[in-house]
Formats: structure tokens, C-alpha cells, sequence
């Protein structure tokens, strides 16, 4: 920086280069010791969790159903998923989900849309994608690929690396999974 004719001078330009700001973190005080780099996993998961619910949001809107949060998304997807029928306890073993209501509420929500339907099968009740539903979905994939795929392309990302990133997420899924145990247990 340039040096001012009073008393107090700003740092030069060197040591401002030299220091280092710190890791980007959400919370400083979990950033210490041998946490640092947990905690900017943390973070970027965070950043990239929002984005992620962000996105799904606003391409099911562009695939002509407004109005539906992230859970409800992806129980549209998972009921559609494979074209098979599901059960609510399907569904959240498959997202790993553990408040049940919540997917209740999702699937309600869809029964309403018309993008789901019912069946009762004994005590448990089915729930798979109506015609509707399986066009919405077709459609959010064609604006995923336009969209999406082309510019993960675009930055050098191969298959390859993106599916060791999403092996990795999926083992620290488990960690995190054990660790609320651990904590609950505390």
C-alpha cells in the first residue's frame, strides 16, 4: 500500500500479500486446531447445499411446476424413480430422511399437484408418478442437460471426477450419520 507524509503508515504492499486471512469457514470458533479443513468441508457443503435446493427449485419451475420446495422435488424424484411404486419408508431410507411427516407432507402435496398418486395395498399405502408426474420429471431432465451438464463439461469435470466427488459424499454422509449417534448418546 502507499505510505501516507503523517505518522501512521499502512502496511506495504508485501506484507499484505504475505498474510493470510484464514480458511473460509461459517463459524470461526469450530475452525481451530486440526478442524480446519472439516470446517471448510462444512462450509462448502453449506454453500453448496443451498445452491443445489436453489436450482432444483427453479428448474422444476421451468418444467411447469411452480411452487414446490427441494423435499418435494426430490420425493417426485424418488417416487418416479425406477417407475416402480414406493412406500413413505422407501423414500426416506432412500434420502436419508428421518422425520417421516415431513415426506408425508411432501406426498400430499403432490397427490394435490396431480403429479402423484395413491394406492392402498393392505395396510401400506404406494405412491408412484402419474403420467403428469413422469413428463414434469422428463422435462426437468432435458433442462438439467441444457442447463447444467454442458457447463460441468465446459469447467473439465469428467464423469470420473464427479462421481469420485459424490463416492466421497456419500462416505462422509455416514460419518456425519455416526457421529449423531455418538451425540445423542452424549
Amino acid at each position: 500500500m502507499i505510505k501516507t507524509n503523517d505518522s501512521k503508515s499502512q502496511p506495504n504492499s508485501q506484507h499484505s500479500q504475505d498474510s493470510k486471512v484464514g480458511p473460509i469457514v461459517s463459524s470461526a470458533h469450530l475452525a481451530s486446531g486440526s478442524s480446519v479443513e472439516l470446517s471448510e468441508l462444512e462450509f462448502g457443503l453449506i454453500v453448496a447445499g443451498n445452491a443445489f435446493n436453489r436450482w432444483m427449485v427453479r428448474c422444476m419451475d421451468a418444467a411447469g411446476l411452480p411452487e414446490l420446495s427441494p423435499l418435494d422435488i426430490l420425493v417426485l424424484h424418488s417416487v418416479n424413480h425406477r417407475e416402480r411404486p414406493k412406500k413413505t419408508a422407501d423414500i426416506c431410507l432412500v434420502l436419508n430422511i428421518e422425520d417421516s411427516h415431513t415426506v408425508t407432507y411432501a406426498l400430499k402435496k403432490l397427490l394435490k399437484h396431480r403429479v402423484v398418486a395413491s394406492e392402498k395395498r393392505g395396510k401400506e399405502t404406494y405412491y408412484s408418478a402419474t403420467e403428469e408426474g413422469a413428463a414434469v420429471c422428463r422435462r426437468y431432465r432435458e433442462i438439467r442437460e441444457e442447463c447444467l451438464i454442458d457447463s460441468l463439461r465446459s469447467l473439465g469435470f469428467s464423469g470420473a471426477d464427479t462421481g469420485a466427488v459424490a463416492g466421497f459424499l456419500r462416505g462422509i454422509s455416514g460419518l456425519y450419520d455416526q457421529a449423531a449417534r455418538s451425540a445423542a448418546s452424549l
